[in-house]
């Protein structure tokens, strides 16, 4: 079973957030990588200025397994987006929880929704 930083939260759909006052960035987690396999590509729908909405896609990863969508964990604004990842998907391999961030988003609603690492971990325990 994979580790996971303490220092982020987690979202029910194995995604990560680093939150910075309003500003979160969001990534996959290790265990959707494990999940996952090798990622061939990253996808956004969302550009820097749109709003996403809790629990809605902004965009899709695909590996050699399966093609998956990548949900919004909060309201707000897309800041910031990882075009690295454009031409390195291997990245979300290599460093999930650095290099291959997705996005960042200006949080416009609440964060209690984002999840402490033992509540995740206990999912991912589930999970199986």
């Amino acid at each position: 079973m994979s580790d996971f930083p303490e220092t982020l939260k987690y979202t029910k759909d194995h995604e990560w957030a680093k939150v910075d006052g309003k500003r979160v960035t969001v990534g996959i987690t290790k265990f959707a990588v494990e999940q996952l396999g090798d990622i061939t590509l990253v996808n956004f729908d969302a550009k820097v200025g749109d709003t996403v909405t809790a629990g809605k896609t902004f965009g899709t990863i695909e590996s050699v397994k399966t093609l998956s969508d990548l949900f919004a964990p909060i309201d707000g604004k897309i800041v910031d987006i990882n075009k690295e990842l454009d031409g390195k998907p291997e990245l979300v391999n290599e460093d999930c929880y650095g290099k291959a961030w997705m996005v960042v988003i200006e949080a416009t609603g609440d964060l209690s929704d984002l999840l402490e690492v033992g509540a995740y971990a206990a999912i991912v325990k589930a999970a199986g």
